[in-house]
């Protein structure tokens, strides 16, 4: 597929537009390939589900800056509104599915491992850099328990809310 091919079926969809950059070399695409499909299957009526080989969809993949597969990105109205890099579990390919066919704002939620494995290096990395007193572990430490919970923080909701605006 070229980017006039794409583009195309982007802009004459008429709904929103789930597009899976995969290919058959690619292990973690393959895991994630038939999940993305019945959710496709599943949500048909509200948004349209396109598949892409990246094997031949080089100009694509140079466009829309797709540097590793599997790679899924979302478009409503045309414009990219989400972009999932790696392989996902199904919770969160569902969240991009019905957040588009309800057109609400797509919120991908942390995963439980995710976010007490963060938290947890973040906290080792903190106490390493007291014990030590190297103050570059300690600030590691914190940016990466924060990773583990920039989510629930309201402060940071409030400041990427401004950023988004402007």
């Amino acid at each position: 597929m070229n980017l006039q091919e794409f583009q195309h079926k982007i802009d004459t969809a008429g709904k929103p537009v789930i597009v899976d950059f995969w290919a058959g070399w690619c292990a973690p695409c393959m895991m994630t390939k038939p999940v993305l499909e019945t959710l496709g299957q599943e949500y048909a009526k509200e948004v349209a589900f396109l598949p892409v080989n990246a094997d031949t969809a080089r100009e694509l993949l140079q466009q829309y800056r797709v540097f590793s597969i599997p790679t899924v990105l979302a478009f409503q109205d045309g414009r990219e509104v989400a972009r999932l890099t790696g392989a996902q579990n199904e919770a969160g390919y569902r969240t991009v599915f019905e957040s588009l066919a309800k057109g609400k704002e797509i919120k991908i939620p942390m995963n439980i491992f995710d976010r007490l494995l963060r938290l947890g290096s973040g906290g080792l990395l903190i106490v390493l850099g007291v014990m030590n007193g190297n103050w570059l572990l300690l600030g590691l430490g914190a940016v990466l328990a924060f990773l583990g919970v920039y989510d629930r923080c309201p402060i940071w909701r409030a400041l990427t809310g401004i950023l988004k605006r402007n």
